[in-house]
């Protein structure tokens, strides 16, 4: 599967197509034994394991996960699908009760998912999407957990009040975490700043359109633009000189703006944080009864 110029949703909708299936599934779709054969050997379909066969445009992972005997979940998942995760690192394997015999898996860092799925699993090679959002949730720690979250709601994959399900299956806990969500974060950076400015205890506005200078990420106490810069995303030169006509064009309105790298936001949160502080303490004397969007 290639997902590369598809949307989030798309990505998704293409993960949860019936691309797994039983020997006996094929045959009811009409197949007999001989074409079944023939399809393997033609490389149409893949004979991963006793009674599993799959597509053969199937992300490795899903392949791993089908071999092994489980589905694919959690981070591994999230990510295929477009999802923020922090350090989606290894392949995360959901295995039901009563599952056959795992086999020994041929990657390194597997982490296993036994936990009680919300219901029968419809899809034989990836685990049910609140299932995997729950592993998602207890795997990170809180704020990249939020972050994920936020990112589901923000590509429409669950709404907020959807999350509800989610986190009915979670322990206790983990409840501080559900309040936190906003999907206007466009950005797994975005939610770590808005978790930042929370800890810091700043008024922000998010996703604020200024004129002249048009919609950004967030306005803090006023006066101070953060503008989050994905990693997820470059698109050259063009858009750098996009954004530093933006940064002069909102200092002629009276604001200061600053850019941290997503790679400081999610690796150094707190030399960030520290930073933020600074910054406001520094600067916001000048700016008493500042500029408001």
């Amino acid at each position: 599967m290639t997902h590369e110029k598809h949307t989030v949703p798309q990505r998704a909708a293409a993960v949860y197509s019936r691309i797994a299936f039983t020997r006996t599934d094929l045959i009811q779709q009409g197949l007999s034994g001989r074409a079944i054969a023939s399809a393997v050997r033609q490389g149409s379909l893949q004979h991963v394991r006793r009674d599993r066969y799959l597509l053969t445009a199937v992300d490795a992972g899903i392949v791993e996960a089908v071999r092994i005997g489980g589905r694919l979940t959690c981070l591994s998942l999230l990510a295929l699908m477009g999802v923020f995760v922090h350090r989606p690192k290894g392949l995360h394997v959901f295995v039901t009760r009563g599952s056959a015999r795992l086999r020994k898996p041929r990657v390194r860092n597997v982490t296993y998912h036994w936990n009680h799925s919300s219901g029968a699993p419809a899809l034989l090679h990836v685990a049910p999407l609140v299932d995997a959002v729950r592993h998602a949730v207890r795997c990170q720690e809180p704020r990249a957990a939020v972050a994920t979250l936020d990112s589901l709601v923000h590509h429409g994959l669950t709404a907020i009040p959807g999350l509800d399900r989610v986190f009915e299956g979670l322990p206790a806990r983990f409840q501080i975490l559900r309040p936190l969500v906003d999907g206007s974060a466009e950005s797994g950076p975005e939610t770590f700043v808005r978790l930042i400015l929370r800890t810091i205890g700043v008024s922000y506005e998010t996703q604020v359109f200024i004129v002249g200078v048009g919609r950004v990420d967030f306005v803090v106490e006023g006066w101070l633009i953060i503008e989050c810069d994905s990693r997820e995303f470059h698109e050259g030169w063009q858009k750098q000189q996009d954004d530093r006509r933006r940064d002069l064009a909102a200092a002629r309105r009276g604001y200061v703006t600053i850019r941290p790298l997503a790679a400081d936001i999610l690796g150094d949160e707190s030399t960030v944080q520290q930073a933020l502080r600074e910054i406001i303490e520094v600067l916001g004397p000048r700016f008493t009864g500042g500029r408001r969007s």
